[in-house]
């Protein structure tokens, strides 16, 4: 499917691997001139190979200033940004009820402040160009899940609130902004990998008991979903949490 993308700027957050490496490469197939992103600067220069005309901005985006360095790099490069998905995340941490200060804002840092850092730098260039926002979130973040860990399920549900919260003001300046719910999704060296390789017969049990089409997602899914909300052809779609688990949540 053609989504209309072609020479439109996007800056991909977390993008060095996994579902951000497979939502960069998307984009970039569809015509984007694409932004990679990562603190690790040996990986980004790996990843710029396989996409030609890519700009590598390295930095941490849970730091605000960070955040705004990014973007000064990607509008040196190319002037202006349509489109911004926010992918930095991670769900590890602490047992369920182990919580301390350090860790709630470790965590937070990591799954709330740099969406939300980045949306900040990011805004005026993305009024101008009237742009799209994606943030990638976790189904933790819609219902108790069990095992995850508190902190990284409360962060993703402020994730989540704020994605509905914040779109109609960005919306009042021609901006879109949804985030997507993600379930299990399976790649080489994502949590899911570790455990399937501990523990395989119960982490099949899981799937098939939980998960109504009995499969993991993948980082290509994500991706295709990602392309297709920040297209023309979701015009009409903002402030949406986009569930995309292969049907485990009931909410």
């Amino acid at each position: 499917m053609d989504f209309e993308l072609g020479g439109k700027v996007a800056l991909v957050t977390g993008s060095s691997r996994g579902i951000g490496r497979a939502i960069a490469e998307t984009l970039h197939s569809e015509g984007c001139k694409v932004c990679i992103n990562s603190r690790n600067r040996d990986d980004l220069f790996k990843v710029a190979k396989t996409m030609p005309g890519s700009v590598i901005t390295q930095g941490d985006v849970s730091c605000p200033q960070e955040a705004q360095n990014i973007v000064k790099k990607v509008l040196a490069s190319f002037g202006r940004i349509d489109i911004l998905v926010c992918n930095v995340g991670s769900g590890s941490s602490i047992k369920p009820g182990e919580e301390d200060h350090e860790e709630w804002k470790r965590v937070f840092a990591i799954n709330l402040w740099s969406t939300t850092n980045i949306v900040e730098a990011a805004g005026v260039a993305l009024e101008e160009s009237k742009g799209s926002i994606v943030c990638i979130s976790s189904i933790c973040g819609l219902e108790v899940v069990a095992g995850a860990p508190v902190t990284y399920s409360v962060a993703k549900a402020a994730l989540n609130a704020y994605v509905r919260g914040i779109a109609r003001p960005l919306g009042r300046k021609g901006m879109r902004i949804n985030a997507i719910a993600l379930g299990n999704i399976l790649f080489e060296g994502s949590v899911w990998s570790r455990k399937l390789a501990n523990d395989t017969n119960t982490v099949k049990l899981m799937i098939e008991r939980d998960v109504a089409l009995n499969q993991f997602g993948t980082p290509q899914n994500a991706a295709e979903l990602v392309a297709y909300l920040v297209s023309p052809r979701s015009s009409f779609a903002t402030g949406g949490v986009w569930t995309l688990d292969g049907g485990q949540v009931h909410s």
